[in-house]
């Protein structure tokens, strides 16, 4: 039998690729995550809302209902087990308007086929007893929801990766692998000391670099490599008291869940993403935009002060889906779709990515043919 450097190879250590990596090492595998950048979750998982999603919206039988779902629950327990901060505030979704009101019914319908807990339908006068200074004519209350720490959650599962014998190599950037022959894969790395690594099992996740790095692994086929799409979003930060407890949500737009409301850890509200697809990764955030996030937020919040919007930070999401175009599921190819056994390839990997990833992590595994974790291992 071959020895290799390491049970496994990851590409990419945002919150994805280290919840893949923390998937290997619950199975008892080394697993070595390169990172191009010098420190973990710097794409992608850096800039994002911190929620926690219930799982409310996504098509029934998809990955993303299944593994937001699942992804939730695991989440929850794994931040008690290792004291990561976190606030399961709930979402309020809201009709702003007696035409929104139907759009409801049909999410909370989803909601509940997807298995999400506690669920609620409120009246107007319902949902403003929960927030006073919120406008709507009815709303959805998923107590499940939340934000949270994600660096201190990506140190978590740094730190456990690193005590299974695994490493996180910092500054090193994928730039080409090939099958060996009688299984497993060399793995070249760049970065100051370039380096090749011998692995049985080759995972990517690398956010917004995945078709590239698909394309540089010997033997892909280039036509299951999907387009990839890159949509900005931009967040502005409200000067002053936060006016909701909630995180609170509109339906959703086309490609989006719509420019939303959180109070984040600190108590200070924040607003956004909204959704400009654009040409390459821009993380620029242009104050002019902030006209279109008042009209927007006082639909829900009439009370916003003019001159209390600042701008605060872009993300850019990986998608998969063109403007105008449905928005496609998350895709988690093992051999089935690529040929190549010992490979986990996914792309599209956005919202809700962070609150599904250690469910991403196991399905990246069970893919690979691995059984799953002993009970006892960490949780």
């Amino acid at each position: 039998m071959a020895e290799f450097d390491f049970d496994a190879v990851v590409v990419g250590a945002g919150a994805v690729g280290l919840a893949c990596g923390y998937a290997l090492a619950r199975r008892g595998l080394t697993a070595a995550v390169l990172e191009q950048d010098a420190a973990i979750g710097q794409g992608v998982s850096s800039r994002n809302s911190e929620v926690i999603h219930g799982g409310l919206y996504y098509p029934t039988g998809s990955l993303k209902a299944r593994l937001c779902v699942a992804g939730r629950r695991m989440l929850y327990a794994f931040l008690d087990a290792h004291h990561v901060a976190y606030d399961r505030c709930g979402k309020l979704v809201v009709a702003t308007a007696p035409e929104e009101v139907e759009r409801l019914d049909a999410i909370l319908e989803q909601a509940r086929t997807n298995e999400v807990e506690g669920m609620a339908r409120l009246s107007k006068a319902e949902a403003l007893a929960l927030e006073p200074e919120l406008a709507c004519e009815a709303a959805l209350l998923s107590p499940e929801s939340g934000v949270f720490d994600s660096h201190g959650y990506m140190l978590a599962l740094q730190g456990e990766i690193e005590a299974a014998g695994g490493a996180v190599a910092l500054s090193t950037p994928f730039e080409a692998a090939r099958p060996l022959e009688g299984g497993g894969f060399e793995v070249r790395a760049g970065g100051a000391e370039p380096t090749r690594l011998t692995c049985r099992y080759l995972v990517t996740a690398p956010g917004l670099s995945a078709q590239g790095v698909a394309a540089h692994i010997e033997g892909f086929p280039a036509e299951v490599i999907p387009e990839a799409h890159f949509g900005k979003g931009m967040y502005f930060r409200l000067q002053g008291k936060a006016p909701f407890a909630r995180l609170i949500y509109p339906p959703p737009i086309p490609g989006a869940l719509g420019t939303h409301y959180r109070r984040d850890l600190g108590g200070q509200a924040v607003f956004g993403p909204d959704l400009t697809f654009v040409d390459a990764p821009d993380y620029t955030v242009d104050p002019a935009a902030a006209e279109g996030f008042y009209r927007y937020i006082r639909k829900f919040w009439p009370a916003l002060p003019d001159g209390a919007l600042s701008p605060d930070y872009a993300g850019v999401r990986p998608k998969l889906h063109g403007p105008g175009e449905p928005q496609p599921d998350f895709r988690i190819d093992g051999q089935d779709v690529h040929g190549l056994p010992g490979l986990v390839t996914l792309f599209g990997i956005e919202s809700p990515g962070l609150t599904s990833s250690l469910a991403i992590g196991e399905e990246a595994a069970a893919r690979l043919g691995l059984s799953a974790a002993p009970s006892g291992s960490t949780a």
